[in-house]
């Protein structure tokens, strides 16, 4: 839209010092001039944070054809303006809706921190950090392309203190500066002070490191498919489970990835391959609509189930989405039924011998009450594995 392409050009002109914010705006032909004006305040006012928020997103990187300028006023439309809702947006709107995941996560990421819930408290020039921003940051060395050993001394090379596997929760929360540790319970998992960025970092840019949350890593390990086995990822974007499940199964075997959202499919296809994914088979149909009868999945025998869900277990949706820690009845009730149908459909499946159930909501109406109704309408055909039975973890961990 040129309302857009005119405030970029506005806001060049002010960041550049070629005349004031005022000025500029009048002298332009855009005809309503008091929507230019707030929209190009607004981006100034927010321009730190909007270039924060586009660097770690990657966005420049991955949309090389889009100016700076351009993109700071779209992700501020996008995240603190009004949206793109309707036509609103025009060809910007594909490329925005591609990478809308990950720049609603980095402000979020954003917020914890600076320990700040709102986003006008980003503005202030100091923040103290609140507690959740003492989460570390995890990266799980991809082990398609490299492995653990060979990424820890990478790292040491650059100067990196290696402390070994951690002991206790007590370990992660005491990193600072260039240290990192071993996760204690995920053998390719490294960790790092919370605010070590590795966006630009040469192994992430190869596919050689997923930067992925310990909760996310979970479901793959617990299904643990061997290699050979057919896998089927029933809601699979972003990716980086389905790589995981890639990962374990070395390549070796199938794994059929379904999701209906076509731009983040496209995302999804970029991230398998810059990991070296080869065994997988996207496509772009609801999991729902897949018979169990189709002969392509006649071996499946492992089925990852990860629906949409609340997101009340992740601290940064709470933050980025006031309200989203205690979601509405009429909200639940409408996501359980959609997750027990998925749950149910997946159950069909003729030989079927492990599924894995995950959500990143604490909501019991999410997680145990969807699980017990499925297994009465399948009742005798599986019953119930908890995670206590498999490796000796917690119960709970934080969703991401």
């Amino acid at each position: 839209m040129a309302l857009y392409a005119t405030a970029a050009s506005v806001l060049a002109g002010v960041e550049s010092r070629r005349g004031s914010i005022k000025g500029l705006v009048y002298a332009s032909s855009f005809q309503n001039v008091k929507q230019l004006y707030a929209l190009v305040c607004e981006t100034q006012r927010y321009s730190s944070v909007l270039d924060a928020v586009i660097t770690s997103a990657g966005l420049l990187r991955a949309e090389k054809k889009l100016r700076p300028h351009l993109a700071k006023v779209l992700v501020y439309e996008l995240l603190l303006g009004k949206g793109f809702k309707g036509g609103s947006g025009g060809r910007w709107k594909p490329l925005l809706d591609r990478h809308q995941a990950r720049l609603k996560a980095e402000l979020a990421r954003l917020k914890v921190h600076r320990g700040v819930s709102k986003n006008e408290d980003l503005l202030q020039v100091e923040s103290k950090p609140g507690p959740a921003s003492q989460v570390p940051r995890f990266v799980r060395v991809n082990t398609l392309k490299t492995c653990c050993d060979d990424a820890v001394d990478y790292f040491k090379r650059q100067g990196f203190s290696y402390q070994g596997r951690a002991s206790s929760l007590e370990d992660l929360r005491a990193l600072k500066g260039k240290c990192f540790l071993l996760d204690p319970l995920l053998p390719e998992l490294l960790v790092f002070p919370a605010q070590t960025d590795l966006h630009d970092h040469p192994l992430y840019r190869a596919g050689h490191l997923i930067l992925q949350d310990k909760a996310s890593c979970l479901p793959a390990v617990l299904l643990a498919p061997p290699p050979g086995s057919h896998v089927i990822d029933a809601c699979a974007a972003p990716g980086n489970k389905t790589s995981h499940l890639a990962a374990l199964l070395k390549n070796q075997g199938k794994i059929f990835a379904f999701d209906l959202d076509a731009g983040r499919l496209a995302s999804m296809a970029t991230l398998l391959a810059r990991a070296g994914v080869s065994c997988c088979e996207l496509a772009e149909e609801d999991f729902l609509a897949i018979s169990p009868s189709d002969q392509r999945y006649r071996q499946v025998q492992y089925i990852l189930l990860d629906p949409s869900c609340s997101g009340s277990g992740m601290a940064t949706r709470r933050l980025e989405e006031p309200g989203a820690g205690t979601p509405s009845k009429a909200r639940l009730q409408a996501l359980a039924g959609f997750q027990r149908r998925a749950l149910c459909h997946a159950l069909t499946f003729p030989s079927l011998q492990r599924l894995v159930y995950s959500t990143c909501s604490l909501c019991q109406e999410e997680n145990e009450d969807v699980v017990r109704d499925a297994l009465q309408q399948n009742s005798g055909t599986f019953s119930p594995r908890p995670p206590l039975l498999a490796p000796p973890w917690p119960r709970h961990f934080s969703g991401g």
